[in-house]
Formats: structure tokens, C-alpha cells, sequence
């Protein structure tokens, strides 16, 4: 038992050592690329006062925003920072972009938060579906709709439906997440919620329908199940209690993997339907060289992202041992080459 405990202490202290340096490395790239990217981030402070500035009061005003001294300089600096909770002000907003991300980090989450619910909802659902008709029509039907919504790009079907429901039929608001004045009003944050949700779940939905159906239908075709249905045990048993209960632990490593496939998502969404999210927020970050903005929304998704991967891998591991023995297998087998 002792020496199970420290299998588990090296494993997860190697997947935490794993973490940091993705962290580490990601942040170098992320601050690097952002500062040597073709640009003036002083317009995105000053405006169009930039284009009258003499050389010496360019010099003063990079100084004034910590950008005068090499980048390397800066690196470490901000990472000082950044330890202290300190992650600097947005040039465009003017203000701590801590408070500018949490003014719109909250409608991300629920965009996103509610989206990744519906989209796991249904595609269990409809895999399930498709598997117990498996090449029947209504399997066949499901199939191609869903390859067709999954082939459409969502900045396509965005405009589509903004065609529809906003400039023909009028019934549906075009973009923002509410009503000016109405922020507090949850039915018209709801109303502004159906056409970016809608774009959220049909874009992924299927993709991850499709896999569960795959995974469950692996499940059907094993030994146990054919021995079981000789022995004529009920098949609607056989499915729910077995089938879909041991595909269970790699349906949920899915949505682990999913969640940066959906956080992607949802940026587009949000850029198309004017949605105030951080994927919003991040295109603009970009787009006006905000350095400390760009580089804690990146930073942010990026953790997101890794974590999600490492948990995902860690989940598989745990399913099928034989992984990590096949890891261990190829670096032995690198190390006597």
C-alpha cells in the first residue's frame, strides 16, 4: 500500500511538473509573439494623438507603459507581477484588465457553461439513439444530418440565421447579450442566448454524438455482450446497464477533451453576434495590440486548455493502464536505440 501511494505521488507530481513547464513555455510564446507582432499598441492608448508625437514624446510614452526596455525585461517583470496578482492595465479600456475580463467573463461562462451542458445532453442522447438503430433508417437519417451541420462553418450559419430571424422575421435580436437597460432581465437574456447557443451546440454537437455512438457500438460487439444475448438476456438491459454504463468513464475523458474545442467556439460566436464575451474581447485585445490584455486572456485559455488535455490523458490512463505502459515501453526502447 506504501509503495502504491508513492506510484500515485510520482505519477501525479509528474503530470503537475508537466502543467507547469506547458505554463511556463506557453507564457514565453505568448509575450514574445504579442510584442514583436507588426504594430503600434500606442494608438491602442493614445488614439489618433500618436500620429503627432515627436520622437521624444514616443519615448516618454513607451516608458510611461513599461514598453521601452528589451523584452526579456519585460518578461520577468511581468511574471513578478503576476505572482503578486498584479497583471497590469489595458491600454484601450484604461483601467486594471482583472476588472476589465470580469465585466465579461460572466457571459462566456454562461454562453459556454450552457452550451457544453445541452451539446453532452444530446450528443449522449443521440449517440445512444443511433446505436441502438444502428444502420437503420433513423440511424442513416441522424448520420447525414448531422455530417452536413458539421461541415457548415459557424460564422456561415451565424450569418444565416441572423438573415432569417433578425433582418427578415425581425423576431430575434442580432447581437449583444441584452437590452440596453435591461441587464438584470433574465427572459431577455435568453432571448439574446438562442442564436449564439444555437451555433454553439449544432457545431459540436454531432462530432461528439458521433464518437459516443462509435464507442457504444465497440461496447455492443464485445465478447460479454455476445455471450449475454446467446443467453438471451433482455437487449434494452444489456444497453443501459452494461453497454452505455462502461462507456461512461470515456464519455466523460470526451468532454474533457471538448472543452477547449468549445471555448473556440464560442469565441467565433461571440465575434459574429457582437456577444461582450472574452472571445470578444480577446479578437480585440489582438487587434489593438492591448499587450497585458492579449496576454491574460491567452494565458487563461491557454491553462484551460492544458489542464483539460492533462485531465483527459490522466482519465484514459486510468481506463486502459496499458497506455502508460506503452509509454514506458517507447522511452525504453529510445533510450537502447
Amino acid at each position: 500500500q506504501h509503495i502504491m501511494r508513492q506510484k500515485k505521488l510520482v505519477y501525479y507530481g509528474k503530470k503537475c511538473l508537466i502543467f507547469l513547464i506547458s505554463v511556463f513555455i506557453l507564457s514565453v510564446a505568448v509575450f514574445y509573439v504579442a510584442r514583436l507582432a507588426p504594430g503600434d499598441p500606442l494608438i491602442s492608448y493614445y488614439g489618433d494623438r500618436t500620429e503627432k508625437m515627436s520622437p521624444e514624446e514616443r519615448e516618454w510614452a513607451m516608458g510611461k507603459l513599461g514598453l521601452n526596455e528589451p523584452i526579456s525585461v519585460q518578461y520577468v517583470k511581468w511574471v513578478k507581477n503576476a505572482f503578486h496578482g498584479e497583471f497590469g492595465i489595458s491600454f484601450k479600456y484604461k483601467q486594471d484588465v482583472v476588472e476589465v475580463i470580469g465585466g465579461r467573463i460572466g457571459n462566456t461562462l454562461v454562453l459556454g457553461g450552457i452550451g457544453f451542458i445541452i451539446m453532452f445532453a444530446g450528443a449522449l442522447l443521440l449517440g445512444i439513439l443511433c446505436a441502438w438503430y444502428e444502420n437503420r433508417l433513423a440511424d442513416r437519417i441522424l448520420c447525414k444530418l448531422g455530417t452536413i451541420s458539421s461541415c457548415i462553418p459557424e460564422f456561415w450559419m451565424a450569418l444565416v440565421l441572423i438573415l432569417i430571424f433578425s433582418v427578415n422575421l425581425k423576431i430575434l435580436p442580432s447581437s449583444g447579450a441584452y437590452s440596453t437597460g435591461k441587464a438584470g432581465d433574465v427572459g431577455d437574456r435568453l432571448i439574446h442566448l438562442i442564436m449564439p447557443l444555437t451555433i454553439v451546440v449544432l457545431e459540436h454537437l454531432w462530432y461528439y454524438a458521433y464518437m459516443i455512438r462509435n464507442k457504444i457500438l465497440e461496447e455492443v460487439r464485445a465478447d460479454y455482450v455476445l455471450l449475454a444475448k446467446a443467453k438471451g438476456l433482455d437487449k434494452k438491459k444489456l444497453m443501459f446497464r452494461h453497454c452505455v454504463r462502461n462507456v461512461m468513464p470515456a464519455y466523460l475523458s470526451i468532454m474533457a477533451i471538448a472543452v477547449p474545442h468549445v471555448l473556440g467556439g464560442t469565441y467565433v460566436v461571440e465575434s459574429v453576434f457582437s456577444y461582450p464575451g472574452i472571445g470578444a474581447l480577446s479578437y480585440e485585445s489582438a487587434r489593438y495590440h492591448d499587450y497585458n490584455l492579449l496576454m491574460l486572456l491567452c494565458m487563461m485559455s491557454g491553462i484551460l486548455v492544458i489542464f483539460c488535455n492533462i485531465v483527459s490523458q490522466t482519465i484514459n490512463e486510468q481506463i486502459d493502464p496499458r497506455m502508460k505502459d506503452e509509454v514506458i515501453t517507447e522511452k525504453s526502447e529510445v533510450v537502447e536505440g
